[in-house]
């Protein structure tokens, strides 16, 4: 790591545009990966993760309720974004993340929020459909059990909020997103509940 290296006002920028990420941490995060900006982004990405789970266990009191209706008119959402205070609620960042979340689930059509919101019979009978799959391929028990679990996961990403690809990046999870949005903002950010009806 060469810190002190000559970082242009460009380079910043241009990562700035990119992550979002205040001036300095574009500065920092281009002299720690001496001046490679897909480290860089990495970087951030990281940096983004560690100040969510520190801001993840504050409370979220304020927040926002949004809907979102496709031109066709046969497609609604609604969706309640949580923060921890009513000056977040009114910026535009944590506006424009709640439209996005909502033109999301219009778009994917997620059940749930998070696997752990999934009830467990339904769970049950997922893994059961995948084990009869896997039943009859002649392999170890355990290498079945690791495709099962490979399935179960990618059912996941079908049905799960947070486990989607984003509509607009499918290079990121919804919670991914999310992340990157409390890095930016400073505060904790719970998608509370949503609704999708479709005609």
């Amino acid at each position: 790591m060469i810190y002190g290296m000559a970082i242009s006002i460009e380079q910043i920028q241009n990562l700035r545009v990119k992550t979002g990420s205040s001036i300095l941490d574009c500065k920092k995060a281009l002299e720690e990966s001496n001046g490679d900006e897909k480290e860089a982004i990495d970087i951030l990405k990281k940096r983004g993760r560690i100040i969510a789970e520190k801001k993840g266990v504050r409370a979220t009191s304020a927040g926002i309720i949004d809907s979102y209706i496709h031109p066709n008119k046969r497609i609604g959402v609604l969706i309640e974004l949580r923060c921890e205070t009513d000056f977040v609620a009114k910026n535009s960042d944590f506006i424009n993340l709640t439209h996005e979340l909502a033109m999301h689930i219009a778009a994917m059509s997620p059940k749930y929020l998070k696997p752990e919101d999934i009830p467990q019979e339904i769970l049950d009978e997922e893994r059961n459909i995948f084990m009869a799959q896997v039943a009859d391929i002649n392999k170890p028990a355990n290498i079945k059990e690791e495709m099962v679990d490979g399935k179960m996961k990618k059912r996941f990403s079908e049905i799960c909020l947070f486990e989607q690809p984003f509509v607009k990046n499918p290079n990121q999870t919804t919670r991914e997103l999310i992340t990157e949005y409390i890095a930016k903002i400073g505060e904790n950010i719970e998608v509370a509940r949503f609704t999708r009806y479709e005609l």
